[in-house]
């Protein structure tokens, strides 16, 4: 394994169990699998009170939503965090290539996710009869993969916006919930008003929603394909965003020292 590489996949696991908050078990149980659990079971059962769409629209989209607690949270805190703890000037004053460092931590938090989206499809199979189309669970999974990375792309971008910003979490959490609110998660964009659904589609989650739901009622993985493309696409915008943003906040930073305070 070459330098790179161990940085890649060696400092983005360090980094994930020194400054990921939810790594104790009981506090990981309940906020990472508690939550999405709930949040899972009273939209659909909001849903079926309302009785606008089927029990199926509801557990599609928040079962690939909860992706993003840890894509935008996880992310956030993964960069943002060795600031806040004071570890990013020895970061920052190694050789270590940049983009390894960066994107290595990543990675994890794209694991969590996609543990998260799982379990939320695996319970309501259980506890809300939820039943795929047969043969659909491959292609499920591709865009389960798909669109949490994108949410984590997106928390790359506003982990990095934190190297510089004194309070990232109010902006985490603002954009975690917007996403709730205009990616079609439970509110179909045909029901939004027009800039609201034009703000969704520039965000991660919401193609992959769109996908996973024809997926899930029979669709083929390549009649999807345009839709996991441009989710992919999405992801790839933010991260590239993410990187260039970090790369300038660290050459300003060693110029006036503007990432040793607040």
């Amino acid at each position: 394994m070459n330098t790179s590489m161990r940085v890649f996949f060696v400092g983005g696991g360090i980094s994930y169990r020194a400054l990921f908050n939810w790594i104790q078990p009981g506090m990981y149980v309940a906020t990472m699998l508690g939550s999405p659990l709930f949040q899972i079971l009273f939209f659909t059962y909001l849903g079926r009170y309302a009785g606008s769409q089927d029990d199926a629209f509801y557990i599609v989209g928040n079962a690939m939503q909860v992706a993003a607690m840890a894509g935008i949270y996880g992310m956030t805190m993964g960069i943002a965090n060795e600031r806040q703890y004071g570890t990013l000037q020895p970061l920052l004053a190694t050789p270590a290539n940049r983009l390894a460092i960066f994107s290595g931590r990543a990675l994890p938090f794209i694991a969590n996710g996609i543990a998260v989206s799982v379990f939320g499809f695996a319970v309501s199979w259980l506890l809300l009869d939820f039943r795929p189309a047969e043969g659909s669970v491959p292609a499920l999974a591709v865009a389960i993969v798909i669109t949490t990375s994108s949410c984590v792309a997106l928390g790359m971008l506003i982990g990095s916006i934190g190297l510089r910003a004194r309070d990232v979490f109010f902006g985490a959490n603002l954009v975690y919930f917007l996403m709730l609110l205009v990616c079609g998660v439970n509110v179909a964009l045909d029901d939004l008003p027009g800039w609201l659904a034009a703000i969704g589609r520039c965000l991660p989650l919401t193609h992959g929603i769109e996908a996973a739901r024809e997926i899930a009622s029979g669709a083929a993985l390549g009649d999807v394909a345009g839709l996991l493309g441009t989710e992919a696409l999405i992801g790839l915008a933010y991260a590239t965003a993410a990187y260039v943003l970090f790369r300038v906040f660290e050459a300003e930073g060693r110029r006036r020292a503007s990432l040793e305070t607040y």
